[in-house]
């Protein structure tokens, strides 16, 4: 069987969860890399023996020999790179989120109706094995139904800076950087219900808390500590049309003691944790009972059998038809509620979707 010919675009951070994912699948081939820094493209190209550099994505996306491509740049390129890869006649997967608006989300989506090639949303919670697991537990019935979700993602000093702080090219702050994650988790185990309305609130009170020493953080590529121009924290009650109801909170800065991760979902059976560690709470014979399941690892989120199980569904989906995990509509849907928050937040008010 002919091997995925794989062009990887956009050489950030991520893009080596991409790289080493495919470069362990033995049906995928990584043959192309393209970053506007030519130099940075080529030192990866050398690293994972890719035979081609590019600078300009539309000519990686012009060689007839590259068959999918990873979309791993900034948000504001994720839909024209997408919609023009799929006009290429490639297949696409793209890191979340899978655009800025709706505007955007729905030409990505008529790209993938009109071209009718793949486009695998890069929400990796989805592809952890731990959630692997309770999403069976959840499609046997052993939660009942799941009616309300907790997530949180708290940073206290976590603004990357650079184009993580920019919201012209980002699209948004943590809620769409670190909250899409929590947000897509709990309404994909709730069974995704369709959202109906959204509650917001966002601030802007701490900026990226440049001027604190003695603790050190993540920085983009291209920090910049004078430009912030996203939200430091977002928190949105989710309603659905089933009746069931997401609560979040995503920061970048606050004033907190640390930083702190929680994903929990309660049913009328049962209910189950995700983060920090995997919990399953269920009641038998009258007694309640807290329950460890026995895997690989307790953690909410493993992030290279994630990573190696999204570009291996990928690389499954376009050989043999498989099912999507993750498709664009599903994009789509997430940006809605996105989209809505940050509507909400600006109006003050409730917002119907």
């Amino acid at each position: 069987m002919q091997k995925v010919r794989i062009g990887v675009i956009g050489t950030g951070s991520i893009s080596e969860m991409h790289l080493n994912s495919y470069a362990r699948n033995p049906d995928a081939k990584i043959v192309a890399i393209c970053d506007v820094n030519e130099a940075r493209a080529r030192q990866v190209a050398d690293k994972y023996g890719a035979d081609k550099v590019y600078s300009d994505y539309r000519e990686l996306l012009a060689d007839a020999d590259i068959d999918a491509v990873s979309v791993c740049t900034w948000n504001n390129t994720h839909a024209p790179i997408s919609i023009a890869a799929l006009r290429a006649g490639k297949h696409v997967l793209v890191e979340k989120p899978l655009c800025r608006t709706m505007e955007e989300a729905y030409e990505v989506e008529k790209a993938v109706r009109e071209t009718g090639k793949l486009l695998q949303v890069g929400y990796v919670r989805r592809y952890d094995p731990n959630v692997k697991m309770l999403r069976e537990f959840a499609d046997q019935g052993e939660f009942g139904e799941l009616y309300y979700a907790k997530a949180s993602t708290l940073r206290r000093l976590g603004n990357p800076g650079g184009w993580f702080a920019d919201v012209e090219r980002s699209g948004g702050g943590p809620l769409i950087d670190i909250g899409v994650h929590v947000i897509d988790l709990c309404w994909y185990l709730m069974g995704k219900p369709k959202a109906t309305a959204v509650s917001a609130n966002t601030y802007k009170k701490l900026g990226n808390r440049s001027n604190v020493k003695h603790l050190s953080f993540y920085k983009a590529a291209d920090y910049d500590a004078s430009k912030n121009t996203v939200e430091d924290l977002a928190s949105a009650i989710i309603r659905f049309e089933n009746g069931a109801s997401i609560m979040v909170d995503v920061s970048y800065s606050l004033h907190a003691k640390k930083d702190e991760g929680m994903v929990r979902l309660y049913g009328d059976k049962g209910s189950f944790e995700i983060d920090p560690e995997v919990v399953i709470v269920t009641e038998k014979h009258d007694t309640i009972l807290n329950i460890q399941p026995q895997t690989d690892s307790t953690a909410g989120f493993s992030g290279d059998p994630a990573f190696q199980n999204e570009v291996d569904h990928f690389v499954d989906c376009i050989l043999n038809g498989t099912e999507q995990i993750s498709p664009v509509e599903d994009g789509v849907e997430i940006m809605k509620i996105l989209c809505g928050i940050y509507e909400s937040a600006a109006k003050g008010e409730e917002v119907r979707l």
